[in-house]
């Protein structure tokens, strides 16, 4: 065995342990020691990918695991990349949940089931881009779908919000897993072979119609995995209601399997995908973008905030694999590897920066006991360390330098720009439009996230658990800083990934050239003759804050200073209630987008008894619901429920009637196989 496959069975018997740990040990002692276990666990990963990346290449058959077809693993620098990102992740997290999950506030996350289902679906971030089989990652999937499930339900006990994003979440991931199934099934029995080596080779087998019918129902169900519009309404339900430990392992390393599944059969497996396919890729991306940052800019729950981030960011993904299939498909590989690499790399650093806002919201409802921006503030002054990494993971977010998020977000746009060369009314079309989703996606997050640290961190403390909170523990503060450095890392040296990141865009089978390399401190575009170096940018940027200052300092005039009360218009001394809250913030961009929102609004005026003039209270509501679900997912769920009302007239108590449906259906069956034979 190579490095690669000793680092994968090491991360394996550490999910082993850890599992265990959490099953048999006591209170503190269990929680330490699944923390060290699933730490391991993500380093192994970790190490592995790198390793892949760097152009190692290892293949595992282990036929005795799965009853006839075997378990068959892979590892190149695709599955490499994915694997590095999310050991990554889960080694971060890790060190931070084994300070999360200890005190009064831990809550259900300490509990022997939380625990010992933790290093399981920790394993299984990093094996699903391992699978070599059709079979092999139908299992992994699963595996993954039942241990996140279990994970969300951790709290279900405390709140019932918890039990409805279970139902939620579980529903949603096992239509999409019975829509991978059936893609899946019908790529293998078209190709002639289950393994991913078969199905390279028979891809070719396929018509037109088989092609296009794998290519919508695998997209589909890895769509709805990444949180893509609008198969998406468990993510702001499910992410909000999880531990923040498993929310950030959920949406900074499962969600990226979406997008790995579908870069890894439509462009390795199939030999790429019609262009009509690739189009709709494009704009599944660029809705989920918009509506995604939307949603956040009026989200005043913190982690509701963030989990519709997430759904901005992926369908900034999908837009540059979507952009890079296009162009492929249209006999332009130079900017479709560039598009990308640049999707990649943005699945890089969102991993980071949204592991670490994730981290740090936990942090906040951990000190104070609320969500709500709206009860927050002043808690720069109570925990200076937390908001200073929320800062730094913010920075990443809204895409601006020295933040690591906009490297990748420019590179796209250069992807998208270049491309704008090649011929046909449908490129003419569809890439201005992209352009402007992705400028317009960053200027709202810029809102969002200003918003959020700004109401959430500054000002002052608006409830009482906001006044009384305290910084988090140090197993916490380290597994945030780990994040930061990697996040610091990402935006001043991004080139260390250059090299990784063309020989991933290799194996996905576009032969436009390594689009990226870097010597650490620059990342080159080899095939636009263009470079660009963050840390020089970010020593500029500094330099000019410095230099201002400076000149500011110099230049202004020194008058003699007097303490005298600030006048307050004769209305007394402003009140925490005075200031602004994430309500407020977002009146504005309501009132723009108010067509696209449809809020909903309500004003309840209770008069005094028996007087028609004066008013005792005004009570004004507004709330802006999820269009998408309100209108799509409201009226099946409706139409349902009333389906399994009338169903029940069927179920009297009697026996006979019950033999009768069962003759009648054994009846049913022959005559259609009758007909059908």
């Amino acid at each position: 065995m190579n490095s690669a496959e000793h680092a994968a069975v090491l991360a394996s018997g550490l999910a082993g342990a850890g599992s265990l740990a959490g099953a048999l040990l006591p209170g503190r002692v269990r929680v330490i020691a699944v923390g060290l276990c699933t730490a391991g666990l993500g380093g192994a990963g970790l190490a592995a990918g790198l390793l892949a990346t760097g152009g190692g290449h290892w293949t595992a058959h282990l036929p005795g695991l799965l009853p006839m077809a075997g378990v068959h693993l892979a590892v190149d620098a695709l599955s490499g990349l994915f694997m590095a990102v999310a050991g990554a992740v889960v080694l971060a997290v890790a060190v931070y949940g084994t300070g999360y999950a200890r005190g009064p506030h831990a809550g259900g996350v300490a509990s022997r089931g939380v625990q010992c289902a933790l290093p399981l679906f920790a394993l299984t971030l990093v094996l699903v881009p391992a699978a070599a089989s059709v079979s092999t990652l139908l299992l992994l999937w699963e595996v993954m779908a039942l241990t996140s499930l279990l994970l969300v339900l951790a709290d279900h006990r405390e709140r019932a919000s918890v039990r409805d994003a279970g139902i939620w979440y579980a529903v949603m991931t096992h239509l999409g897993l019975v829509l991978l199934l059936a893609g899946l099934a019908l790529f293998a029995a078209c190709a002639g072979g289950e393994t991913f080596t078969e199905l390279r080779a028979g891809a070719g087998n396929l018509s037109p119609t088989a092609r296009g019918t794998v290519f919508v129902l695998v997209a589909a169900a890895f769509a709805s995995k990444a949180g893509m519009v609008p198969l998406h309404p468990w993510l702001p339900r499910a992410h909000p209601e999880a531990p923040s430990n498993v929310s950030a392992l959920m949406s900074a390393a499962m969600v990226n399997l979406g997008a790995y599944g579908i870069i890894r059969v439509a462009f390795d497996l199939l030999g790429g995908a019609p262009r009509w396919g690739w189009v709709l890729v494009l704009a599944v991306g660029a809705l989920s973008a918009v509506y995604g940052i939307l949603q956040a800019a009026m989200a005043s729950d913190l982690k509701r905030l963030l989990a519709y981030s997430t759904s901005e960011n992926l369908g900034l993904v999908l837009i540059g694999v979507g952009a890079a299939g296009l162009f492929a498909s249209s006999g332009h590989p130079v900017p479709a590897a560039l598009a990308l690499a640049a999707a990649l790399l943005h699945i890089t650093n969102h991993a980071v920066f949204k592991a670490l806002l994730f981290c740090a919201a936990g942090s906040v409802a951990r000190a104070t006991g609320v969500r709500d921006l709206d009860r927050m503030g002043g808690l720069r002054a109570r925990m200076p360390a937390t908001t200073g990494f929320f800062a730094v993971a913010a920075l990443g977010a809204i895409a601006l330098p020295p933040g690591n998020g906009f490297l990748s977000e420019w590179l796209l746009l250069q992807s998208l720009i270049n491309g704008l060369t090649v011929p046909g009314v449908t490129a003419a079309i569809v890439l201005p439009l992209a352009v402007a989703v992705i400028a317009l996606s960053a200027g709202l997050a810029a809102a969002v996230f200003v918003k959020a640290l700004g109401v959430g961190f500054f000002a002052r403390p608006r409830s009482a658990g906001a006044a009384a909170a305290t910084e988090s523990p140090p197993g916490m503060l380290v597994g945030m800083g780990l994040l930061a450095a990697g996040c610091t890392g990402l935006a001043l040296v991004p080139g260390m990934l250059g090299n990784g990141l063309s020989r991933a865009v290799a194996v996905a089978g576009l032969r436009g050239g390594p689009p990226l390399s870097g010597n650490g401190f620059e990342l080159r575009l080899d095939r636009l003759a263009a470079s660009m170096s963050p840390l020089w940018v970010a020593a500029a940027l500094t330099a000019g804050l410095l230099a201002a200052g400076t000149l500011i300092r110099l230049t202004a005039r020194r008058g003699r200073r007097s303490g005298v009360r600030l006048w307050d218009c004769g209305g007394g001394a402003p009140t925490p209630r005075m200031s602004y809250t994430a309500t407020s913030f977002a009146e504005p961009l309501q009132r723009v987008f108010d067509d696209v929102l449809a809020p909903e609004q309500d004003v309840d005026v209770t008069p005094v008894r028996e007087s028609a003039y004066l008013v005792e209270r005004v009570r004004f509501r507004r709330a802006v619901p999820d269009r998408i679900e309100h209108r799509v997912y409201r009226p099946v769920l409706t139409a349902v429920t009333r389906i399994g009302q009338g169903a029940r007239r069927l179920a009297t108590g009697s026996v006979h009637l019950y033999l009768g449906y069962g003759f009648f259906g054994l009846v049913a069956v022959l005559l259609a196989l009758a007909v059908g034979w």
